[in-house]
C-alpha cells in the first residue's frame, strides 16, 4: 500500500467546503469523476459504515473511523460491495482492508487548503494521481460557486 496525498486551495468557508464534499447532490456531482453515478449511504456519525455505491451495487464497504464536523472526516476501507451488499474479506481484499481515506480541512489566511490522504495498492496509484485532483478541480468549484 501506498499513501497518497492531494491538496487544493479552496476560497469558501470550511462550512462551505465540508457542504460541497458530504451533501448529497454535490457529492455525487464531484465523485462522478471516478464513475458516473456513484453515491454514498451513511448517517454520517463517527463509528458508523459507509457504502461508497455504484448504481449496480459495486463498490466499497467502509467505517468512519473519526469525525470533527467541518473540519476532519476518516474513512477506514473494509470490503467490497456486491449486490449492494459487503462482501467478506477474501485474499484479494486482505491485501487492502484497513486502507485509510482522510480528508481535512486546514484554514489559511485567506482560503482553506483541503488536504486528502488516500492509501492505494500500486495497481491504482496513476488513475489516483490523474483522476483526484480533477475531484477536488470540482470540489473547489463547487464551495466557491455555490
Amino acid at each position: 500500500m501506498k499513501r497518497l496525498e492531494f491538496k487544493i486551495e479552496i476560497n469558501a468557508s470550511k462550512e462551505k467546503i465540508w457542504n460541497a464534499l458530504w451533501e448529497d447532490a454535490s457529492y455525487r456531482d464531484w465523485v462522478s469523476v471516478f464513475c458516473e453515478g456513484t453515491y454514498v449511504k451513511t448517517n454520517w456519525n463517527e463509528g458508523d459504515s459507509v457504502h461508497f455505491l455504484t448504481p449496480d451495487g459495486k463498490g466499497m464497504n467502509s467505517i468512519i473511523e473519526k469525525k470533527v464536523e467541518h473540519q476532519y472526516i476518516a474513512f477506514k476501507h473494509i470490503s467490497e460491495l456486491e449486490n449492494f451488499e459487503p462482501q467478506p474479506i477474501d485474499e484479494a481484499t486482505s491485501e487492502w482492508t484497513g486502507a485509510m481515506e482522510i480528508y481535512e480541512l486546514i484554514p489559511n489566511t485567506s482560503s482553506v487548503t483541503l488536504k486528502v490522504l488516500m492509501d492505494t495498492s500500486e495497481k491504482y496509484i496513476e488513475y489516483f494521481e490523474t483522476t483526484f485532483p480533477k475531484a477536488l478541480e470540482r470540489v473547489k468549484e463547487l464551495s466557491e460557486n455555490n
